[in-house]
């Protein structure tokens, strides 16, 4: 009798019944798009129930107490009806997803992809796929939500053209892109926007205080390697082996077919790839001058304010674009300009389910954004933590524990640390505990939790993702995939950080652990 092996599998088999329970109750809940019909209803209810109460909080940025707006009353649901078509249009997804689909759709329906795949995986060992997904996931944080609408699909078509379960290729994409979000080595326009906040809220303690952007350099590069071996574990050794009996459904004109490309195919290819090449090299010349219109005004290339950085999707649109035609007209999967048109019509077609929750999605978000409930929540859990007087090593994993739990309502990172700082990083620092280490707890707690919330604004889209391969996926079905990812990025994540701390690793350009004040 082997003891061992009898332990183990009992061990799978409760891990699996767990996951089961959180995918059928998950499962149960209404459409994704009339959930947020439902939340956005009980936003107004809440915002009428608790907008005559006074609360202590001080909101950072009117420096006056938090107030909560009613959204029941006669002015706002009439500011509400007027701006509603404005709400759905200038919800930010909306514009990303459909703008980049139309390029990458071209560049699919052509068979560039197709072809792209199979020249990859011939090189890539398939041991190796699951890291390399996951690593390249993390990077596209560079390019700031591309990985989205791109990484993402791509995973499942990698996946799926490998012989492997493309759900599980989803997942581990999702888990790279979003649940280590503050993990990688190439810097990004999200570090000086959340160092701001921090030197904001340190200046409150002392006003001469600098912070470098690159504050947290080390460590989150330090943590793709951590988040790219806890992807590549997860997906393999659970997630893809619960996947095993889930079949897979393809619609007849979607298959991956893996066989080798023929000569016509290959210079096809090779002269798409080059086109792609070469746009490339010329994008980089018109950036690289110091006076680029590409960059903003202090000549910086990376920060959100550049048009650069502003000008990612349309780039995504024009770089798939340009080598799909290019393939498409020498492989005479495109026989005219129609035939282009109509590949950019397929995917907008594809695109149809996820308009409609995003339309509900940007409604919910709009109405809890102006209650100012979200700002009540992250600034009643700040105070909660700092009454508390806890030990150094445990406040920081309390940062972690908070940010995780307000991410699940209030996406935006910037939103949540401009709430956040004023009060953790000035308290952390009358203990002596520096800016820099609390900066990096925050963005631990900011990530992990950021895969199994339904009210993050891209994770309808993910389920229509998987609804490619699987028409029964739900909410349930994609929130206990990814479930696995989310505690064991921050129960690992947690301890790495502490033991970075303890070793006295530097977290980043210019950056310490503790705060001596002048």
């Amino acid at each position: 009798m082997n003891t061992t092996k009898d332990t183990t599998s009992e061990k799978k088999g409760f891990v699996t019944r767990i996951l089961d329970s959180v995918e059928r109750i998950g499962n149960k809940l209404p459409d994704p798009a009339i959930l947020f019909f439902g939340l956005m209803l009980l936003i107004w209810v809440l915002s009428a129930l608790f907008s005559s109460v006074q609360f202590s909080e001080i909101d950072p940025s009117t420096g006056e107490a938090i107030q909560i707006h009613n959204l029941l009353t006669s002015a706002a649901l009439a500011k509400f009806l007027s701006g509603m078509v404005t709400t759905f249009t200038s919800f930010a997804p909306l514009g990303i997803v459909l703008v980049a689909m139309l390029g990458v759709g071209v560049a699919e329906h052509s068979g560039f992809i197709n072809a792209g795949l199979k020249s990859m995986l011939k090189v890539t060992p398939k041991k190796l796929l699951t890291p390399m997904l996951v690593l390249v996931a993390i990077v596209s944080h560079t390019a700031t939500d591309a990985g989205y609408v791109l990484v993402i699909p791509l995973g499942g078509i990698i996946f799926y053209a490998a012989g492997r379960h493309p759900i599980a290729g989803i997942a581990a994409a999702f888990a790279g892109v979003s649940g280590g979000f503050s993990a990688n080595f190439v810097p990004s326009g999200i570090d000086p926007l959340l160092q701001g906040f921090t030197q904001s809220a340190a200046r409150i303690i002392d006003p001469a205080i600098q912070l470098n952007p690159l504050n947290n350099w080390y460590f989150t590069s330090a943590s793709t390697i951590l988040i790219v071996l806890i992807g590549w574990y997860v997906t393999d050794r659970i997630v893809e082996p619960r996947l095993k009996k889930v079949p897979v459904v393809v619609e007849e004109g979607e298959e991956v077919n893996m066989g080798a490309l023929d000569k016509k195919e290959k210079k096809a290819f090779y002269t798409a790839c080059l086109a792609m090449i070469l746009g490339l090299i010329g994008l980089f010349f018109w950036a690289f001058p110091e006076d680029s219109a590409l960059r903003d005004a202090e000549g910086e290339i990376t920060s959100f304010s550049a048009p650069l950085m502003q000008s990612i999707v349309p780039l995504i649109f024009i770089i798939f674009l340009i080598p799909g035609v290019v393939y498409g007209m020498m492989s005479k999967t495109f026989k005219t300009s129609k035939d282009i048109i109509e590949s950019m019509t397929k995917s907008m077609s594809g695109m149809s389910y996820y308009i409609v929750m995003a339309f509900f999605c940007a409604l919910f978000i709009d109405a809890f954004a102006k209650s100012n409930l979200g700002a009540l929540l992250a600034l009643k859990g700040a105070s909660g933590l700092q009454a508390l007087n806890l030990p150094a090593q445990i406040t920081i994993v309390g940062i972690i524990v908070l940010t995780g739990f307000v991410n699940i309502f209030i996406g935006s990172a910037s939103a949540k640390w401009a709430l956040i700082a004023p009060i953790m990083v000035p308290m952390l620092m009358q203990l002596g505990i520096s800016p820099d280490l609390t900066q990096a707890s925050y963005r631990v707690g900011d990530s992990v939790s950021n895969i199994i919330t339904p009210l993050m604004p891209y994770f309808p889209l993910v389920v229509v993702y998987c609804q490619k391969y699987v028409k029964g996926t739900g909410i349930g079905t994609l929130v206990s995939t990814m479930v696995p990812y989310s505690i064991a990025f921050f129960v690992l994540w947690t301890i790495f950080l502490l033991v970075y701390w303890a070793l006295g690793i530097p977290l980043g350009l210019q950056a310490s652990y503790e705060y001596i004040a002048p």
